[in-house]
């Protein structure tokens, strides 16, 4: 048994099948969890994930390569006009 950082809720886990790192949720509050000791199992709120961060910076590099090709395009058009 493990208790949630967040709201003390008593969380079963087997220690034999998690690792340290490993996340899990709360069944309770429903936070984001880590594993941060095996033996007694601790449990730590997990770090926010900036995966919606990383989507929108991907976005922008995705908008400036479209930039880019287009002119690429518009040097090729110049050449045919020499």
């Amino acid at each position: 048994m493990a208790t949630c950082p967040e709201c003390d809720a008593e969380i079963e886990v087997d220690e034999f099948d998690v690792d340290k790192g490993d996340q899990l949720s709360c069944p309770e509050c429903g936070s984001n969890l880590e594993v941060v000791g095996l033996s007694p199992i601790e449990l730590d709120l997990a770090p926010e994930d900036d995966d919606d961060d990383d989507l929108e910076d991907d976005d922008e590099v995705e908008d400036g390569e479209d930039d880019d090709e287009e002119e690429d395009e518009d040097e090729e058009d110049e050449g045919w006009e020499e």
